[in-house]
């Protein structure tokens, strides 16, 4: 009986002395496993962010903005539908739902949009037309290519390029020039009236179209250079 109490007895001691050594060993591997979960997860999330970065990156530059306009195209169709199921009027609805500051903020942004403060000057009137005639401007791609391709490294001249005075425009192009000086001075002699030919007024002019400048110039500027005008005519000028 004592000998097998002696072999039974180290045993026991053994167990309880492994035991821990186990259950450390056992949380390591549990850890391992949790940090090669989230490896594989993340992993898994990086490859998807990249798959929809390479998405984004291939639209269009302006996708966002169409895609914001196609989404509200679809909810003001929307919106109409559920107005004509239920009998009332689109338009007054749409007013009643946006408010008093969103109404005044786009007042003032369509003020601002394309202001005609009237004629302040010669520069601001030349500019307006400028830009008037720009906007008409549609661009030829194909010309554009052509050119490119004909040009090569002169189509971007710099100090040492020798292309200057050898493009030849197009027939088209010319027309498209004279028609636009045609319509230019039919629509200035729409505004253009005669008259009245005053004998007792001084002549400060050398033809007729200097005359219809002195006197634009006199209708705007008069007040300002009345005095010294006089002063000119007077000799008194400093």
């Amino acid at each position: 009986m004592a000998s097998s109490a002696e072999v039974v007895a180290p045993s026991t001691e053994e167990e309880s002395t492994e035991t821990p050594a186990a259950q450390k060993r056992e949380e390591r591997l549990r850890k391992f496993r949790e940090l090669h979960f989230k490896r594989n997860e993340a992993r898994k999330l990086n490859h998807q962010e990249v798959v929809e970065e390479d998405k984004r990156l291939k639209l269009p530059s302006n996708w966002e903005a169409k895609k914001a306009r196609l989404e509200y195209e679809l909810m003001v169709d929307q919106k109409k539908k559920e107005c004509a199921e239920q009998g009332e009027d689109y338009d007054r609805v749409k007013l009643l739902e946006i408010s008093a500051e969103d109404a005044e903020r786009w007042e003032r942004k369509k003020k601002k949009k394309n202001p005609d403060p009237g004629f302040s000057g010669y520069a601001e009137a030349q500019l307006r037309q400028y830009q008037r005639l720009t906007k008409q401007i549609k661009p030829d791609m194909d010309n554009y290519e052509k050119q490119r391709e004909e040009c090569g490294e002169d189509f971007h001249p710099t100090s040492n390029s020798l292309i200057h005075g050898t493009h030849v425009p197009s027939k088209e192009s010319i027309d498209r020039m004279v028609d636009g000086v045609e319509k230019q001075i039919e629509k200035r002699s729409k505004y253009s009236r005669r008259r009245a030919y005053n004998d007792d007024a001084d002549i400060d002019y050398i033809n007729e179209r200097n005359a219809k400048f002195n006197k634009k110039a006199e209708r705007f500027y008069g007040k300002y250079t009345a005095e010294i005008k006089q002063n000119l005519e007077r000799g008194t000028a400093v």
